[in-house]
């Protein structure tokens, strides 16, 4: 994979590694943190911006399989830890386990990396122009507001902090409603620092958002661009839009993101990942049909597709080799539960994961649409089933009818990307999550950790 991630591996694996504590992130090129936040040179600035993408793959698996499995998109029946069996699928989850306490932790690592790229590029004595700077300050900030975004769709009615500056004195939890205000705000003041920035970013950016050519990277677009950058904060604010229930701000917004409905449904951002010593592997990756990769789909996600809806590529058949060169499909089970089919979402450990791309923009704008113009919420809906190898959409045109369409076509396209239990919890269809066993339950939320002061360094 041609990547630039391994030149600061050592500085995201740190930044990783230590608390939210600033005194404790070193800088590779002086002595100490304060040469950082009062006084970083351009190597640091651009160390600290390409060492913000990479640390946002660090347990990136790890929050798409927990919240995949809270929506019975599939199951690990791996039986490498039974608490993805039963603790995440019966609850109450502990609030102080890995299930709860891992990614949370992640997600704020990310947003400790974006808050120090801030306050490093404020106190630089850089010779930068100010639209140089404003390529920094946007940057950080919509990596910042991305990374919120994420966990409080996890965290929900438990709410989240927005404000973790400083480590002795953290901003307040906030509800999961104002945490899609404040999140909208910094995404907002993102857009204007791009829009008052260079042409290009003053420090590398990855392929992943498209700056050059790799057989690996599914239609990438130039995102290195700070004008198309913006593009790609717009579709996330169109996210957030969409989640705080205001469809005539996601229709603007949409119309300001990279959402083509003429173009590849794989035009997007992506995290991309290396087998190099220095680099991340794509830990969803699932060998087929090996041991200890039963990561399996549930069987209604199979049995509810139509016919012919090539998005079923996603699963596989588990295949066991019964005699020599001999394989038939086995189903797997474990602790109770079983399926048929294996998880493929991607086909190998260096496979791209989308941060968003254009099918997920394409079905925002259908949402945004139902109730106002259901003609063109239908339209967007066939350009997905039409994608899928589907017919154009015959059924009612109601909006009751049309949410339905949605949902369904949202459940195949987005398969194992975390959108599931986000999408039946604010459509208000928790009651459709199977629960296949006596004594399993529908949880809603991750509770807040009770080391949260110590995962955020205070």
């Amino acid at each position: 994979m041609k990547n630039i991630f391994n030149k600061v591996f050592i500085l995201s694996a740190l930044i990783w590694s230590v608390s939210c504590n600033l005194d404790e992130v070193p800088n590779p090129n002086a002595a100490s943190v304060g040469d950082f936040t009062n006084g970083a040179s351009k190597t640091d600035l651009d160390a600290l911006a390409v060492g913000l993408e990479a640390v946002m793959r660090n347990d990136l698996h790890f929050h798409y399989q927990t919240t995949s499995i809270l929506a019975r998109d599939y199951y690990d029946l791996t039986g490498i830890d039974p608490r993805f069996t039963q603790e995440i699928l019966k609850g109450p989850l502990d609030n102080n386990g890995f299930i709860t306490t891992r990614s949370y932790a992640a997600w704020y690592k990310i947003v400790q990396s974006a808050n120090l790229l801030e306050l490093a590029t404020n106190n630089s004595i850089t010779a930068l122009t100010d639209a140089e700077l404003n390529s920094y300050i946007g940057y950080a900030k919509t990596m910042k507001a991305y990374a919120l975004l994420m966990l409080s769709s996890r965290q929900y009615s438990n709410g989240i902090r927005l404000d973790v500056e400083d480590k002795d004195n953290l901003g307040p939890i906030v509800s999961y409603d104002a945490a899609l205000t404040g999140i909208m705000t910094l995404l907002n003041e993102a857009h204007d620092d791009l829009s008052a920035a260079s042409e290009s970013f003053a420090f590398p950016i990855s392929t992943g958002f498209g700056n050059a050519s790799d057989e690996d990277i599914l239609e990438g677009d130039s995102f290195f661009l700070t004008a198309e950058f913006a593009k790609f904060n717009r579709a996330v604010a169109a996210r957030t839009a969409i989640y705080q229930g205001d469809k005539t701000a996601a229709l603007t917004l949409l119309g300001e993101s990279f959402m083509d409905m003429a173009a590849s449904l794989n035009r997007g951002v992506w995290h991309i990942f290396g087998q190099g010593g220095n680099d991340l592997t794509n830990q969803q990756f699932y060998i087929p049909n090996q041991s200890a990769n039963e990561f399996m789909a549930h069987d209604s996600w199979v049995d509810d597709a139509e016919s012919g809806d090539n998005r079923l590529s996603k699963v596989g058949l588990f295949m066991v080799e019964v005699e020599k060169d001999v394989w038939e499909p086995t189903r797997q089970s474990f602790d109770g539960l079983s399926a048929d089919y294996q998880v493929r979402l991607y086909s190998s450990l260096t496979a791209p994961i989308s941060i968003i791309r254009n099918e997920e923009l394409v079905l925002l704008y259908a949402e945004a649409n139902i109730g106002t113009d259901n003609t063109e919420a239908v339209a967007a809906l066939n350009v997905i089933r039409n994608a899928a190898g589907l017919a154009d959409y015959a059924g009612a045109t109601t909006d009751a009818a049309l949410e339905d369409e949605l949902l369904v076509q949202r459940r195949y396209s987005l398969f194992g990307e975390g959108h599931r239990w986000v999408d039946l919890r604010r459509f208000g269809r928790m009651d459709e999550i199977p629960l296949d066993r006596a004594g399993d339950n529908v949880i809603d939320a991750f509770p807040t950790p009770v080391t949260e002061n110590e995962v955020l360094g205070g």
